[in-house]
């Protein structure tokens, strides 16, 4: 009963061309990019802000779920409406950011491991008794000079697969987010290398704790050179050695990839999901869809500066990002217009 619940959620999230809004950022996040472009860093602005997002008119036609902070879930509109049913009443499905952030991963300079265990039962079972549907976890692997180490990616495999069996077991969907950072110099041959190493920990991991893979989501970079790669790589090739790793790694029971953005910016993150269904239409065993935070938000962020006024010209700036990925999810988008 409890897996059928599950699998429903997850079809409601995977439904038409929609995606996942990533609207997670920590608090320490969030004012890092409020502070960029002269927003106060306050908790009223922080929920001026989430309010802008889920009361965007027509958002529900291109997101069908969004991920929320712990601080967001328990924020009220202007108008004292929660924005969590705020997002429940336009049909777009509520999910919680449940890990706790990264800290240095002793002994091994460089590296990170995820916290959050610690109570996280306790914290699922309420979050869930909020309206809160599903759930995310997010481990960091970097690539540098004799990085990333086995041991970063097994211990952060193991975190990753102990949170999903929890989440499953206390009725919510867990998204599983391995994320291989753009960080660095590396070359697009290497980020597959590694991602290949990591997607293969991750899933041995879920397998030895149990995880039900037909009742997950995965959320997982897409396989790219580092930002300071000299060699450049075009949307077809990013794409294809993507899906090619993924072919080799992702088992098909698992119903759906979303793709974070890392960093990407907007309009190329869009391209390479759309290229990803131009070239691979009809042999990717899951549905291939995004999960992103500022390659939807970030325009609207600009536009916005914090004032009232600018409200409905965000709004609009972030439909069309929405709308936008909705399009690539087709392998329709051909550039911001």
């Amino acid at each position: 009963m409890k897996n059928s619940a599950l699998k429903n959620t997850i079809a409601q999230l995977l439904s038409g061309d929609k995606g996942l809004l990533a609207m997670d950022e920590s608090t320490s996040t969030c004012n890092k990019r409020f502070a960029a472009i002269g927003i106060p860093q306050t908790e009223e602005y922080r929920r001026k802000y989430r309010e802008l997002i889920v009361t965007t008119p027509g958002l529900e036609n291109y997101i069908s779920g969004a991920i929320l902070f712990d601080e967001t879930i328990r924020q009220r509109s202007s108008s004292g409406e929660l924005l969590i049913d705020i997002l429940r009443g336009k049909g777009i499905i509520p999910g919680i950011k449940v890990d706790q952030g990264t800290v240095a991963m002793a002994g091994f300079p460089g590296e990170k491991l995820t916290e959050g265990l610690d109570g996280l039962i306790g914290r699922l079972i309420e979050y869930q008794a909020m309206g809160a549907q599903f759930a995310k976890w997010r481990a960091v692997i970097t690539i540098g000079c004799d990085l990333p180490s086995t041991a970063c990616i097994q211990s952060n495999a193991y975190l990753l697969a102990r949170y999903a069996i929890m989440c499953q077991e206390s009725g919510l969907v867990p998204i599983v987010e391995p994320e291989v950072l753009m960080d660095g110099a590396h070359t697009l041959t290497k980020c597959a290398q590694v991602t290949n190493e990591v997607l293969h920990a991750v899933f041995n991991a879920l397998h030895q704790h149990r995880v039900d893979l037909e009742c997950m989501l995965l959320k997982p970079n897409m396989v790219l050179p580092g930002a300071d790669c000299p060699e450049s790589a075009d949307t077809g090739e990013i794409a294809k050695a993507t899906i090619d790793c993924f072919l080799r790694c992702v088992p098909a029971a698992v119903p759906g990839i979303a793709f974070l953005s890392g960093g990407q910016e907007a309009e190329l993150a869009s391209a390479r999901l759309s290229s990803m269904h131009q070239i691979f239409d009809g042999r990717m065993p899951w549905a291939v869809t995004f999960s992103f935070s500022r390659a939807i938000q970030q325009p609207a962020l600009e536009a916005w500066k914090g004032e009232d006024p600018n409200i409905q010209i965000a709004q609009k700036l972030l439909l069309h990002r929405a709308a936008c990925n909705s399009a690539a999810r087709k392998g329709l988008y051909k550039g911001d217009s």
